[in-house]
């Protein structure tokens, strides 16, 4: 099959991932913003990955924070260690990122769809020069609401097939995980 719109997912896809001890490290940068100087490490790490509205409502209150202004403290603080790693060439794209002038070339329309933040996401496309490559580039919004719709969820995929509007049944989703495949199947569109 051919397709002629492709929308990748951003790390781990186009760049690196950033390493755990980075984003981790990050998070407890978050509480010392707000003067939580000892966090449990459980916590930290609840809050650095994988976390639900839930768990955030939870882990603030613990605290005695305000979810929301910690949440949005924390998404601006991963989004800058993550952007000091790609100026520090610790998170690049990957050898094979050449491959979107080839696509470029047979005129298929390209996309992004990351569960990263969109403050993250832009960065990366202007700081690697990719920006021109895609159509549409959609990370979250750096609210708790948006961590119900992250990946498999397929809301940031469905607004960047309305940004690129592919011919029905011929856009691939490429992804690596299987958070990814059920996301694309959830939009009704092909996964690798």
């Amino acid at each position: 099959m051919t397709y002629d719109t492709v929308v990748f997912d951003n790390d781990g896809v186009l760049v690196g991932r950033t390493r755990f001890d980075v984003l981790r490290d990050a998070t407890e940068e978050t509480f010392e913003q707000f003067d939580v100087t000892d966090p449990d490490p459980d916590d930290v790490h609840d809050m650095t990955v994988g976390t639900t509205p839930g768990k955030v409502g939870g882990i603030t209150d613990t605290y005695g924070l305000d979810a929301t202004t910690f949440w949005e403290a924390r998404e601006r603080t991963l989004s800058l260690a993550q952007q000091e790693e790609a100026r520090a060439g610790r998170k690049t794209p990957y050898d094979d990122i050449d491959a979107l002038e080839t696509l470029a070339e047979l005129d298929v329309d390209m996309g992004i769809v990351s569960s990263n933040q969109q403050e993250t996401v832009d960065f990366l496309l202007d700081h690697f020069g990719l920006r021109d490559h895609f159509g549409a580039a959609y990370g979250r919004e750096a609210t708790i609401g948006s961590l119900d719709l992250r990946k498999p969820h397929p809301h940031y995929i469905d607004l960047a097939l309305a940004d690129l509007d592919p011919g029905p049944g011929r856009t691939l989703f490429v992804g690596d995980n299987e958070s990814d495949v059920v996301a694309a199947q959830n939009a009704g569109i092909d996964s690798a």
